[in-house]
C-alpha cells in the first residue's frame, strides 16, 4: 500500500489550470517590470546645479528601483517554487502510473526541495527566502 490514491485526469486538469495561472502571473510580472522601468524613466532625474553637471535617477525613479530590487528575489523564488511543484507533480504522477512508486516518491521529494535563487548583483536573501 503506497498511501497514494491518484486520479490522473484530475491531476492533469489541476496541472493545466495551474500552468495557465502561472503563465498569467509570468506575463503580469513582465508587464510590471516593464512599467516600473518606464515609470522610473518618466519620473525625471536630479541634476547637480554646481557641476560637474551629472544626472541621477530622481526620487521617484530611485524609489521604484529600490522597490523592484527588494521584491525581485521573492518573485523569482515564487516562480521557481511553482515551476518545481508543477514539474514534480507531473513526473511523480507519470512514475506512479508506470508502477514505479519508488521513483514517484523520489520525484515528489525532489520537487519539495527548497529552490535556490541567485540573482546577478543581488546581495543577501530577501525576507522569508531560504535556500541560499
Amino acid at each position: 500500500m503506497t498511501g497514494w490514491d491518484i486520479h490522473p485526469a484530475g491531476v492533469y486538469k489541476v496541472l493545466s489550470d495551474c500552468g495557465t495561472a502561472a503563465k498569467n502571473l509570468s506575463d503580469a510580472g513582465s508587464a510590471v517590470q516593464d512599467n516600473l522601468e518606464e515609470a522610473a524613466s518618466a519620473a525625471g532625474t536630479l541634476t547637480s546645479q554646481y557641476g560637474p553637471y551629472t544626472s541621477t535617477a530622481g526620487l521617484v525613479g530611485s524609489a521604484l528601483g529600490r522597490f523592484a530590487q527588494h521584491w525581485s528575489r521573492d518573485l523569482v523564488y515564487i516562480a521557481e517554487r511553482a515551476s518545481r511543484s508543477l514539474r514534480g507533480t507531473d513526473e511523480a504522477t507519470r512514475c506512479y502510473l508506470a508502477g514505479d512508486v519508488e521513483q514517484a516518491a523520489n520525484a515528489q521529494r525532489e520537487a519539495a526541495k527548497e529552490p535556490k535563487v541567485d540573482l546577478p548583483g543581488a546581495g543577501g536573501a530577501a525576507p522569508g527566502v531560504k535556500g541560499r
